[in-house]
């Protein structure tokens, strides 16, 4: 088995084809719009735990809220779970955009900052479309 001197450069990567470049555009894609989904639904999720909590700890401390949280007990379990899920549309979205570290950090806050995830949603979307938009530009044949 041989290994290459460090010292000998090396040829620089081959540009991907055009298949290869539009099967990752299309994936990326599908990630963008996996992600939109998950950054809504878990942006609403965050809204009713808020109000779940103000009125477990705002009203519940002037009225007996006991019997109406029995009924809701269930947001803070399933917002947990549905963050996990956008931690995996984020995760996902954020490797096939190739994006920096504080893309991703901003991403990841945005499922606990209420109404962060509308705000930054739109955002993320306007900058991949017009990140795939282009490259799909200058792969087209």
């Amino acid at each position: 088995m041989t290994t290459q001197d460090p010292a000998t450069p090396t040829a620089p990567a081959a540009a991907p084809t055009t298949d290869a470049a539009r099967t990752a555009i299309r994936k990326a894609r599908g990630a963008l719009s996996r992600y939109r989904v998950l950054a809504i639904v878990t942006g609403v999720m965050l809204l009713i735990l808020c109000v779940e909590l103000l009125v477990k700890y705002g009203v519940g401390a002037v009225v007996d809220v006991d019997p109406v949280m029995r009924y809701v007990s269930w947001i803070p379990f399933a917002h947990g779970w549905i963050y996990v899920v956008y931690l995996v549309t984020v995760l996902d979205l954020w490797t096939k955009m190739r994006w920096g570290w504080g893309r991703l950090a901003t991403m990841v806050f945005a499922g606990v900052v209420p109404v962060m995830s509308f705000v930054l949603e739109k955002k993320v979307h306007a900058e991949a479309e017009a990140k795939l938009a282009a490259l799909e530009e200058q792969y087209a044949s």
